[in-house]
């Protein structure tokens, strides 16, 4: 193995690698032809004669074939992939095993996939998608076939890559890399607990094995954090974080309305193509939409979308458009991030504040990488601080959650699979899915998993939470949220601030963003008219309600006359809509207010229902409408429906009767508990008229309650039920 030998003979000083006795002609006549044999890899890899290393490139690579641990920080499009894979090409020409590369986003790797590819590095990946490929990838790699292995940090939980793939690997293993290592870190901003395994790994590696881990967003208290996880004589290839491209320029511009302006009027006159980020999914979707209505050829990228293709071809997809400049801009969330190199990107910007000046450098990094002007715009807007403290709040499993589901399973003998948990526990499926994510990486852990189910260990007796731990994360997240705050407020050089806040051993002003060279950046007023249609586009964000088809589990009803999973035909809803999002930049928050300040919705929510149903056109057209009834409001829905009645020129009819009170629905955290907690509780009186309703209710949740009434109406009689609530608070579905 070449790490072996070169640790026999080189030894690491300022000016030569080589062992004293060589002389510096010797010692240039080993080192000089592995360093052009690896430049000329570079240039076939980027398909670039004149290409040559960066700074720190080569001495990284250098290091790797000596046998050492390498971390590398430099900043995005520095080239950290290209150390890996040609440091994997040399040791491999020289009879080392193949490389394990364990990185959170295999997904966003293709380009670099490509890169190897062109260099005679084979790589292949193990991930959940490809299963039916296993069996040839472990034979490949028996007969020595593969080069590097990709496998996400999650794949280590996996039993049969641990027993089958990773447990033979071991002991032959030429190069361990880790991407995007700063999820290693309890600290870092992107922690991820799936990457705890990763030390086990490295601990049951020979010690001659090197080690990549490489990062561009690690300020140093996480890579004094990496250092003590993966040895403290770990080298560190540091570089400067400054992009010289860039400028960056910060808007306060509260009203998502004018934003959506902003970014109709500006996006068209900026070079190139970009990426505008958002903070939630449906923020994507609708800012996408947005700039499409405004002829701007945009599209939305998210995690969700890999479930519209087929192996998350829908997202590979868009991903080679942008990259061939086939749209003008991506509208995406951190699904778009690690990963992903576009050199030529134009301009990136951000809809909402990012949590950390960390998640913000590493986004807006991916901007200007090898073109001579870019642009990096942060737009400030009312919800960003309340959309940050809904991820910090839910970043850690509460002690309760992990201590019902230890009871749980306490409790029974043969454990527990996830949905048999979702019965017993009032929890959503995210929220059990965290707690065992955190309780399968401590050490020793509490719990194990044979098949699908989930058992205790031995060490789940002494098991608790460490809140200290979960409290002094929650403190850095909240220190890491206020000084984006401050960013956004600073009046010195933007990019020596992100550089500062990144312990940049170097920071200094760029002379190019909005506070160094006020002349150079963008107009930042807007088209009050353009800023008036936003917000009518906002107000006519109709979302629309999809019915059940089947319950979350046979024989759910023991008071009410439904039966059965599958729910018959006769008895489902027509596709519904709500008028809104809970809270939301149109309608939303006027529905809030209605329901928990006035107690009476307004006569605009009435207009408004009005126009939607006239788009929406239901056929067909409902004859009468009911409502769902509530307890402890009793009027509140029933005066709308009979005002939105009136306005329809058709009667309502409140035939729905709430038998006994039972507990709020948005309380139940999942969709076993939800039904069970509708059983008995709605009965259908003799009003009930047997042609097309319009079935109202405030706000929709999972739907169950849709689902529960609607299926009653149709056993009554009713020809067709179509769903409509005021507000649509879509991230309780579960």
């Amino acid at each position: 193995m070449l790490a072996k030998i070169f640790a026999m003979f080189w030894k690491r000083n300022p000016n030569c690698l080589c062992n004293t006795p060589l002389s510096q002609q010797e010692c240039e006549s080993v080192e000089i032809p592995i360093q052009r044999e690896a430049l000329a890899y570079l240039r076939t890899a980027l398909n670039n004669p004149q290409a040559s290393f960066r700074e720190g490139q080569w001495e990284s690579i250098e290091q790797l074939l000596m046998g050492n641990r390498v971390l590398v920080v430099q900043r995005t499009g520095w080239g950290k992939s290209m150390v890996y894979f040609l440091a994997t090409k040399l040791l491999r020409e020289r009879g080392s095993g193949p490389t394990l590369l364990i990185s959170p986003l295999l997904s966003l790797m293709r380009n670099q996939l490509e890169s190897a590819g062109r260099i005679g590095v084979k790589a292949r990946t193990i991930n959940s998608t490809n299963n039916g490929e296993w069996e040839d990838i472990q034979r490949e790699l028996s007969a020595d076939q593969v080069d590097v292995l990709l496998i996400s940090p999650e794949r280590l939980a996996n039993n049969d890559f641990r027993q089958n793939i990773l447990t033979s690997m071991v002991n032959n293993i030429g190069l361990f890399a880790v991407d995007e290592a700063h999820c290693i870190s309890d600290w870092g901003h992107d922690f991820r607990p799936d990457y705890r395994r990763i030390v086990r790994v490295l601990q049951a590696l020979p010690s001659y094995v090197p080690v990549l881990a490489t990062t561009a967003t690690a300020n140093d208290r996480v890579v004094s954090d990496i250092k003590e996880q993966l040895g403290r004589n770990i080298i560190l290839q540091r570089g400067s974080l400054v992009r010289k491209s860039l400028k960056l320029q910060n808007i306060n511009m509260p009203s998502p309305a004018a934003r959506m302006a902003w970014l109709a009027q500006t996006i068209p006159y900026l070079p190139g193509s970009g990426i505008v980020y958002t903070l939630t999914q449906r923020d994507a979707e609708r800012v996408a939409e947005w700039l499409r209505f405004n002829h701007i050829n945009a599209k939305a990228y998210h995690a969700a979308i890999s479930g519209r293709g087929n192996c998350g071809s829908a997202r590979e997809e868009l991903e080679q458009q942008l990259l061939n400049n086939e749209i003008k801009v991506l509208v995406a969330t951190v699904a778009l991030g690690m990963g992903f190199d576009k050199p030529d990107l134009g301009f990136v910007i951000h809809f909402q504040r990012p949590a950390s000046v960390v998640h913000y450098y590493q986004q807006v990094g991916r901007a200007g990488r090898a073109v001579d002007d870019a642009y990096g715009i942060l737009l400030c807007g009312e919800e960003d601080d309340h959309i940050a403290d809904y991820f910090i709040q839910n970043a850690f499993p509460p002690q309760q959650h992990v201590s019902e589901i230890l009871a749980a399973l306490d409790e029974s003998e043969k454990g527990l699979s996830v949905p048999e948990i979702q019965r017993v526990l009032n929890l959503r499926r995210s929220q059990i899915d965290n707690a065992l994510r955190l309780l399968t990486v401590e050490s020793p852990s509490p719990i194990t998993k044979i098949g699908y189910k989930w058992l205790l260990t031995p060490s789940a007796a002494s098991y608790r939470v460490n809140q200290e731990y979960i409290d002094a994360i929650t403190e850095i997240r909240r220190a890491e949220q206020q000084q984006m705050s401050d960013y956004m407020g600073h009046s010195g050089c933007l990019m020596s601030f992100l550089q500062a806040a990144l312990d940049d051993p170097a920071p200094s002003n760029c002379g190019q963003c909005r506070n160094c060279t006020p002349a150079l950046l963008l107009d930042e007023s807007y088209d009050s008219d353009l800023a008036n249609r936003a917000g009518f586009f906002l107000r006519r964000n109709y979302q629309p309600l999809f019915p059940r088809r089947s319950w979350p589990a046979r024989n759910m009803f023991t008071r009410s006359a439904l039966r059965g999973y599958r729910i018959p035909q006769e008895q489902q809803a027509q596709v519904g809509r709500a008028l809104c999002l809970w809270r939301d930049a149109g309608w939303g928050e006027l529905v809030a207010r209605g329901k928990y300040t006035s107690s009476r919705f307004s006569d605009e929510l009435v207009v408004a229902c009005v126009e939607m149903l006239r788009a929406w056109s239901p056929s067909p057209a409902p004859k009468w409408v009911t409502c769902i009834p509530s307890l402890n409001h009793p009027e509140l829905v029933p005066d709308f429906s009979a005002r939105l009645a009136s306005k329809l020129r058709i009667p309502f009819v409140p035939c729905v009767r709430k038998v006994y009170a039972n507990r709020q629905q948005k309380d139940m955290e999942n969709s076993f508990q939800q039904v069970k907690n509708l059983d008995g509780v709605f009965s259908i009186t003799a009003q009930c008229r047997e042609d097309e309703c319009l079935l109202i209710d405030d706000v929709v949740g999972s739907g169950w309650t849709f689902t529960v009434v609607s299926a009653l109406l149709r056993r009554a009689g009713c020809s067709a039920v179509y769903p409509m609530a005021l507000a649509s608070n879509s991230q309780r579905m579960d």
